[in-house]
């Protein structure tokens, strides 16, 4: 449908939704539910240069409005996403697919993008600087301007596809990192990542989740998330991607009236495994009912 068209970073996309990475696997569970070619694309499971177990167990648990989660970023590392699920994924997905990345040094950072820009189809670079450097202390790269420019440069010496630095919302000034990555050649910004949260058991008095803290997802950082959108898109002349709590048409709406390109939709896809096929089949009725006659022509 033409009026639901969006343009990413010189990618037309034929409609906004985005599922999240770490809530889609590489597409093929989802795949055998519905079409996934519906989707404006998707951001798969976060990828490393070398395989990753991920946290002991228990990695999930519940809160109010939303769930906290510290899988720890299992994967199989980036050859064998080259090898086995991009091949498995290009059976069922026939769109440009948003890679995303992550790691523990610069060096890390920029050789699994270095590996995954050769790939055909890969799309975009979707780099998640939340993760802890371990040369620095294990404080996250996306907390310090500095950190945050060092892999946005890193990244973009070794790539030629379009790169877009996910923030974490763990900060004080989110516009002061996102304008540090857009000093240093970000090509777009997706944000929120999780918010830092935890639970305690009472029976046990001990903390639910093993890793202790875990990252909060859901409609409670709706709030939070739309307010740094709105921040970072006045802060910076990139494209943004929101997400944070999105779970309907109506969110993906408020996203872009803040000031997103496109929209990601994360922990919904964990309540309800169509909620993003049910939120791109209500955008044309939220679009008329509000007056909105194309996504691309109208803020």
């Amino acid at each position: 449908m033409e009026r639901l068209k969006v343009n990413l970073l010189g990618i037309e996309l034929s409609n906004p939704v985005i599922p999240a990475s770490g809530t889609f696997g590489y597409g093929r569970e989802f795949a055998e539910l519905y079409d996934i070619n519906i989707l404006g694309t998707f951001s798969f499971k976060g990828t490393t240069l070398h395989p990753r177990l991920g946290n002991p167990l228990p990695r999930i648990a519940e809160a109010p409005a939303g769930m906290l989660n510290a899988v720890g970023l299992q994967n199989p590392g980036v050859d064998r996403v080259i090898a086995e699920e991009l091949p498995a994924l290009a059976r069922i997905f026939h769109k440009p697919v948003m890679a995303n990345v992550s790691g523990f040094s610069v060096d890390e950072y920029a050789e699994t993008c270095r590996r995954l820009d050769a790939c055909v189809q890969v799309g975009w670079l979707e780099v998640n600087i939340s993760c802890p450097n371990v040369h620095g202390g294990g404080m996250s790269f996306g907390t310090d301007p500095a950190m945050a420019a060092a892999v946005t440069r890193a990244v973009k010496a070794v790539t030629t596809k379009p790169v877009i630095m996910k923030l974490s919302p763990n900060v004080t000034d989110i516009a002061a990192i996102a304008r540090a990555c857009a000093d240093a050649g970000a090509d777009g910004l997706s944000l929120i990542n999780t918010l830092m949260g935890m639970r305690i058991d009472l029976r046990t008095r001990r903390p639910v989740i093993a890793n202790v803290t875990g990252g909060l997802s859901g409609p409670a950082v709706f709030p939070v998330a739309l307010r740094m959108v709105y921040q970072v898109a006045r802060a910076v002349d990139i494209p943004v991607i929101g997400m944070g709590g999105v779970a309907s048409a109506e969110d993906v709406i408020e996203m872009m009236l803040a000031g997103a390109t496109a929209v990601e939709v994360g922990a919904a896809n964990l309540v309800d495994p169509f909620a993003c096929k049910k939120i791109i089949e209500d955008l044309p009725g939220v679009m008329d009912r509000y007056g909105i006659e194309r996504l691309d022509k109208w803020r």
